[in-house]
């Protein structure tokens, strides 16, 4: 695209993308009012098992009720969602043909909606058409897609701000998504009074996702060193490396988790607290949707898909997960530790944020000073003690640094690359935390 080629052929924009977002206590209630303003006659509304029990989906139903919405409900989507999980809801959303959309959940939910939207819109597709590559072909989305709402009942993901949508791919035993602008929510309902209903882990492991998203997106490999430069803008990646805009949802994002999160974890009363997660979740997506996240995300992938018996307190499921909050956050003291070589001012500057003292650091330290104030603040939150207390011994290592390897997309945003050694020595450090 520049007339003179950049070095390297690397870029030399990103553009910020994000959903209409609308906050408030009972803005729930507004829902079926933007679905009449959207001349919706025939709405989608997905949800999870538990949750279309509890008074998010109550919120909504009311709501579509009273402005008399016509809809069919699925609530079949699976919390940690699978390639045939995905397929089932595509399968559902293609022979409803509706003309809206509805999410209410965490991000299992929402991502599975923004797939059965996609494929939806898009009937002769083949499903690994829009996964990422390498797993997938991870073409561009032309097609244009229905209006979808997300109400987040979660303060983790983000995913009602991004383009993003991950699955479990069953037969390689990885997690992958599909990445594009244009699968990203209309609008992102963001209700404080659903976080209430969230029991304490569910509400750690959420926050350990908003604390990663926002300390890998404001470390992650700059956007004008990131290559190839597209020769068409379709094809920039949502994930577009660390970039002005970015940086100031992360180090927002990343203030509101060091004041907020013990609170909202340790007293489900303490609204204030448990609001301000709320929008941390949406601040930090808001950076990392547009700067990307890199490697506790790449190594949390094979972490989630190749758990063996791991049932996590508070998650009523009747399958072995890892949450992926809890996936993602078991390797953060040893990936940032790895990557503060590049960047120490900013990972020194995180570890302040989150409650080190640095008057007397140097520079040099910043990884370890990094690394030791995210192991006490999961210490002091009764983290399992590593990828061990979840089943994992050394002899997984091989298979998590396979898994690792096709996570391209996110892997290669970290500001030092690494190789399939270093991958192991960081599954290593990872195996015990305290």
């Amino acid at each position: 695209v520049p007339e003179r080629p950049t070095l390297g052929n690397t870029d030399y924009a990103f553009e910020m993308a994000i959903s209409n977002i609308r906050y408030g206590e009972g803005v729930t209630k507004e829902i079926g009012m933007d679905l009449q303003n959207l001349g919706a006659r025939n709405v989608c509304l997905m949800t999870d098992k538990n949750l279309s029990k509890l008074p998010p989906v109550n919120a909504v139903l009311n709501s579509l009720a009273k402005y008399g919405i016509n809809f069919q409900m699925y609530d079949n989507v699976r919390v940690e969602p699978t390639d045939q999980s995905f397929l089932d809801a595509i399968q559902f959303a293609r022979k409803g043909e509706f003309d809206a959309y509805v999410a209410v959940g965490g991000g299992s939910v929402i991502d599975t909606c923004k797939a059965a939207n996609l494929y939806a819109a898009s009937p002769s597709a083949e499903f690994l058409d829009y996964v990422n590559a390498p797993i997938g072909k991870g073409k561009p989305v032309t097609v244009p897609l229905k209006p979808l709402i997300a109400v987040p009942t979660t303060s983790g993901t983000g995913s009602e701000t991004t383009g993003v949508a991950i699955f479990d791919f069953k037969e390689l035993k990885v997690k992958t998504g599909i990445a594009s602008r244009a699968i990203k929510p209309t609008l992102g309902i963001i209700d404080p009074l659903h976080t209430l209903s969230m029991p304490e882990r569910i509400v750690a492991n959420s926050g350990f996702d908003v604390l990663c998203h926002a300390l890998e997106s404001y470390t992650a490999l700059p956007y004008n060193k990131r290559g190839p430069c597209p020769s068409n803008p379709i094809d920039r990646p949502a994930y577009q490396g660390s970039n002005p805009v970015s940086d100031v949802w992360a180090l927002h994002a990343l203030r509101i988790v060091a004041k907020y999160l013990k609170r909202a974890i340790r007293n489900p009363e303490d609204r204030e607290a448990r609001a301000n997660m709320h929008l941390a979740s949406a601040f930090a997506g808001i950076g990392f949707g547009n700067a990307g996240v890199h490697l506790c995300h790449g190594m949390s992938y094979p972490i989630s898909g190749l758990v063996k018996t791991y049932k996590p307190k508070d998650y009523n499921v009747d399958h072995s997960l890892v949450p992926h909050g809890l996936s993602v956050v078991l390797t953060s003291p040893a990936v940032f530790a790895f990557t503060a070589q590049i960047h120490p001012e900013r990972h020194l500057e995180a570890a302040e944020i989150l409650g080190a003292d640095i008057r007397t650091a140097r520079i040099k330290d910043a990884g370890l000073i990094l690394a030791d104030t995210l192991r006490k603040f999961l210490f002091d939150l009764n983290v399992d003690d590593g990828l061990a207390a979840i089943g994992y011994s050394k002899a997984d290592i091989p298979a998590l640094v396979k898994g690792t390897l096709p996570q391209e997309r996110v892997t290669k945003l970290s500001p030092r690359p690494q190789t399939e050694e270093d991958l192991s020595a960081l599954f290593e450090a990872s195996m015990k935390l305290y």
